[in-house]
This record gives structure tokens, C-alpha cells and sequence, in this order.
């Protein structure tokens, strides 16, 4: 039966093969030819499809709204530490300050954590760039 099945696939695909190679070569083309693609900033203002909330209509009772989400807390980055204060995105922070929504919960040796309610956020250094500097008094 394998056998069978084997030679009817394999005559089918005989039988539909019936492209040039110009056709096929035209085909290889068409891929290869770069799509223009959307800009950054244009992804950066689109709404997230997969969030949303409810809201309460006389019409229809409950419907779910996409909602914007705010990209910039995605772009959080850790610059550097010095003693109990983080400088990320360009502002020196301590321990329970703000920054975009999130709490400053742990400074460390290599990294900060955030936390915004139950979403938690870890800054890292990058291993590549291990230019820690360490202070000592004397």
C-alpha cells in the first residue's frame, strides 16, 4: 500500500511539474526582491491588537475596545549604577522612584528591577561590556 501511495504522489508531482526553468527562475526573482516594509515610527503609534478593555454601552452592554499602549516603557535602558542610585533613560534614580508606570524595587551589582503592579522589569549590563568601575574610599 506504501508503495502505491509512493508512486501516486510521486506521479502527481510529475504531472504538475510543468514550469520552464525561465518560469521557475522568475519565481526565484520575485523573492529575493526586497518588500518595503513599514517604518518604526509608524509600528510605534499602531495599537497592540492583543490588549484591550471593556467598556459599557447602552446598545450593545459590554464591549472590548483595543486599548494604545505606551512603547516607551519598552525602551527602558540601564546606563549605569553608582552606589544606591540607577541612571536609566537618562535620569538618576534611587530605590521607590517612578519611572513610566514602574517602581524601582532592587539596585544591584549588574542590573535594577522594576515593578509596575505584577509586571516585573529587569535591567541588565550587557555582558560584552564589563567596564564596571568600582569606587573605594581609602
Amino acid at each position: 500500500m506504501k508503495k502505491v501511495s509512493y508512486i501516486l504522489v510521486a506521479t502527481t508531482l510529475a504531472l504538475n511539474a510543468n514550469y520552464s526553468v525561465k518560469q521557475i527562475e522568475n519565481m526565484v526573482l520575485k523573492i529575493h526582491n526586497k518588500r518595503a516594509g513599514l517604518e518604526s515610527s509608524v509600528l510605534d503609534n499602531t495599537f497592540e491588537p492583543f490588549v484591550s478593555k471593556k467598556i459599557l454601552t447602552e446598545e450593545k452592554g459590554e464591549v472590548k475596545v483595543p486599548v494604545k499602549v505606551n512603547r516607551t516603557e519598552d525602551k527602558m535602558e540601564l546606563h549605569a549604577i553608582l552606589g544606591d542610585k540607577a541612571f536609566i533613560n537618562n535620569k538618576w534614580l534611587k530605590v521607590n522612584d517612578k519611572i513610566y508606570g514602574y517602581v524601582l524595587k532592587y539596585i544591584g551589582k549588574r542590573g535594577v528591577v522594576l515593578q509596575n503592579g505584577n509586571s516585573i522589569k529587569k535591567l541588565l549590563f550587557h555582558e560584552e561590556n564589563n567596564n564596571l568601575i568600582k569606587l573605594e574610599g581609602r
